[in-house]
């Protein structure tokens, strides 16, 4: 019990209104609010709880399939029982969706505190979604989606005009476009992924003059590969440096406190920040997808594989940005927000892989090739195959890879089975970049409220 009360406390005092809310840097005492203020205040508060319940619930139903305590086949016709597949594939859809939920939950609470006009779109399409799921595949955890989602719908109504565009994102966004910094790191970005390109061409040349036809789908797909590569190397760098001041930057120029002064929000400041930063990745990614094309003249790609780097160079985008914000609400000088951010993203992309291998040695790869995975039974074989499969779907790297292997040898994109060595029975697996995508998203919004309330408690 006491356990309990100490993650409620925890939970509050992180999302809650905690300390004395009077000396805030931004306004946050209820009482001095004006009523559009107290409707957006109150919608983001049922989200944001919402999600954490959602959470909670999502918890107590993994620990109690994984202690034994309820069965496959009970609990996964808890989650979705409108369906024919087998008992472990219905429960792992049904805990992914769940996990959706949580990210859909928590980006509406970014989204509305900040007044975006995109609030309904998403919250349209969450409400349709659940429906959909509800009725045709009886997926009954989307009820704790419904209850929230229509009610903030509800409340959301009485006051149209709350969510409109928002006037930071447009100021930012023109302020880069019209410097020669923007341009120039498109062109670096674009000289360094077209030279590595021509590069590995000329390097598989000498093959293509030999008698070898079946070389040029390889080398489109190393082509591909190694665009892709370079471009979230790229991303890596130069992401973190668009947010890790957006904060910091305001203190060093001594026009935080102008801020305090106006009628701007926190949320709406933060979410500004971000969406200007996001749509200068979108900027970069979009135009590198004519580099990626490239591949298409050699074969060995497929439009497939080219959406989903695309998704995942995007949530990993959005991920980082997310990362130097809250460094950036975090800390008061943009060099120590800076290192911050660039070492958890060094670490997250290029030390939790060699952690995984260290910790389940390739067990997912090798479910997928058919190779046996080095474990006394099926119980303990199934959860190294399970904990690589998440701790994979963390990095980016590791996520692409999994997913080119399964599209490559099992040509499945979300769903298929593996065999385990240990007793022969098969087990469900999900593609890596699903995880990477529902977990990148739920991260990055949370990350936005913890900066939104550290803003909020820091002057």
């Amino acid at each position: 019990m006491a356990f309990v009360q100490n993650i409620f406390r925890i939970l509050f005092n992180t999302f809650g209104a905690g300390g004395n809310v009077t000396e805030e840097a931004w306004i946050d005492n209820d009482s001095i609010l004006t009523p559009r203020e107290g409707l957006i205040r109150r919608i983001g508060r049922i989200l944001t709880w919402s999600g954490i319940a959602y959470g909670l619930v999502l918890l107590v139903v993994m620990l109690l399939v994984g202690f034994g305590i309820v069965g496959f086949g009970a609990m996964a016709d808890v989650l979705l029982r409108g369906t024919n597949y087998s008992d472990g594939t219905r429960l792992l859809v049904g805990l992914m969706g769940m996990g959706a939920n949580i990210s859909l939950l928590m980006l509406l609470s970014s989204g509305a505190q900040a007044q975006e006009f995109w609030t309904w779109l998403v919250l349209v399409a969450g409400i349709i979604v659940n429906v959909a799921a509800l009725v045709m595949f009886q997926f009954f955890p989307a009820i704790l989606a419904l209850i929230p989602l229509v009610w903030i719908t509800v409340l959301a109504f009485t006051d149209l005009g709350a969510f409109h565009g928002n006037a930071v994102a447009v100021k930012e966004l023109r302020g880069r476009m019209r410097g020669v910094r923007s341009f120039a790191i498109i062109t670096i970005f674009l000289t360094l992924m077209g030279s590595f390109t021509v590069l590995l061409y000329l390097l598989q040349l000498p093959r293509l003059n030999t008698d070898d036809t079946i070389i040029t789908g390889e080398l489109g797909r190393l082509l591909f590969v190694g665009v892709v590569g370079i471009e979230l190397l790229l991303i890596v760098f130069i992401v973190p440096a668009l947010t890790a001041g957006a904060i910091t930057g305001e203190r060093e120029r001594k026009t935080y406190d102008l801020l305090q002064t106006t009628l701007l929000s926190a949320p709406a400041f933060i979410v500004g920040k971000m969406e200007s930063a996001l749509g200068y990745i979108m900027l970069l990614l979009l135009s590198a997808i004519p580099l990626q094309s490239i591949a298409f003249l050699f074969g060995g790609v497929s439009s497939t594989e080219v959406g989903i780097a695309f998704v995942l160079l995007t949530v990993t985008g959005i991920t980082l940005g997310a990362l130097g914000m809250f460094f950036s609400a975090l800390t008061e000088r943009t060099m120590t927000a800076t290192v911050r951010v660039y070492t958890v993203s060094v670490a997250l992309v290029f030390g939790l892989p060699v952690v995984a291998f260290l910790l389940f040695g390739g067990a997912f790869s090798n479910a997928v090739s058919g190779i046996a995975v080095n474990a006394p039974n099926a119980a303990q074989e199934t959860t190294l195959i399970y904990a690589d499969m998440v701790t994979s779907a963390l990095n980016p790297v590791t996520s692409a890879f999994y997913t080119q292997q399964i599209l490559i040898e099992q040509q499945r994109i979300f769903l298929f089975d593996v065999q385990l060595a240990s007793n022969g029975t098969t087990i469900p697996v999900v593609a890596p970049w699903i995880l990477t995508t529902i977990i990148y998203s739920g991260v990055s919004a949370i990350l936005i409220l913890l900066a939104v309330r550290q803003m909020r408690r820091n002057g």
